[in-house]
This record gives structure tokens, sequence and C-alpha cells, in this order.
């Protein structure tokens, strides 16, 4: 099952529905609360960067039998440095972004930590693709 969510430039009305409806469905199909917890959290991260600094985009996710993937894409300025995009604290976020409560410099590495594999592909100038999955146990769907 493949879901899409297209996720708006700057939108922080729309921003987190997608974390907040694949949660809904995953609870629906009665996976773990703490696989849920991880999946939500690092799609929020993911959105918000999209938001944010993508100039908006899509995420993707793909329910499998072993597995939840997702792909968040989108056509922004890319990232220059990802070794030091990584580090906690790290932001490229305006003043502005950091005065509403974003932009702390968590959201990759807070991706890292909750996803079982990310992967991230980005080029300046060209956009930004971030791979996320969450390993299902045997059973669970």
């Amino acid at each position: 099952m493949l879901i899409e969510y297209i996720i708006p430039r700057m939108d922080f009305s729309a921003a987190g529905k997608a974390s907040t409806d694949m949660k809904r469905r995953l609870t629906q199909l009665g996976l773990p609360v703490a696989l849920i917890k991880r999946i939500a959290i690092a799609m929020y991260e993911a959105e918000m960067n999209v938001a944010i600094h993508g100039d908006g985009g899509k995420a993707e996710v793909e329910i499998l039998e072993d597995c939840i993937s997702t792909r968040f894409t989108d056509k922004g300025p890319g990232i220059a440095d990802i070794e030091l995009a990584m580090q906690e604290g790290f932001s490229t976020a305006s003043e502005e972004i950091r005065n509403m409560g974003f932009g702390a410099g968590m959201g990759l590495p807070n991706m890292k930590r909750n996803a079982d594999e990310l992967v991230i592909q980005s080029e300046p100038g060209r956009g930004t693709t971030v791979i996320m999955r969450f390993k299902l146990q045997t059973g669970e769907l």
C-alpha cells in the first residue's frame, strides 16, 4: 500500500498532517505503540524540514510486509553539507522560523535516532530526498 501526501511550503497548519494520518492508520493496523511513536516523530521532523527548508514537496509512505518505508522529496536549495546538518543544534532556519519555535537543529538527528535506516540524497540547488525505513517484527502486520 502506497500513500502520498503533499507538503505545502511554509504552511504550518498543514505540516504534520501526514505524520498524524499515518499514526492513525498504523494504530488501526495494530502495530506496537513504540514503533508508531518512532515513525510519527521521524515523519513530523521530515515534514517540517520539507515545509521550512525545502520549499514544499511530498511524502510517500509504503506499508510493506517487513517495514514501513517513507520517502520525502523537495525541490528546495538542497543540503550543502549533510554531515554538518546531522549535528544536533545545527540549523539554517531563519530567525522568524526560530521565533515560531521551529529550527532548533534537531530534525535530522531525530530522524536518524528514530528510523532503522536513514538515507539522505541532496544536491545544492536541486533539492533533497530523505528515505527512512522502520523494520517490522515478524507477524506485526
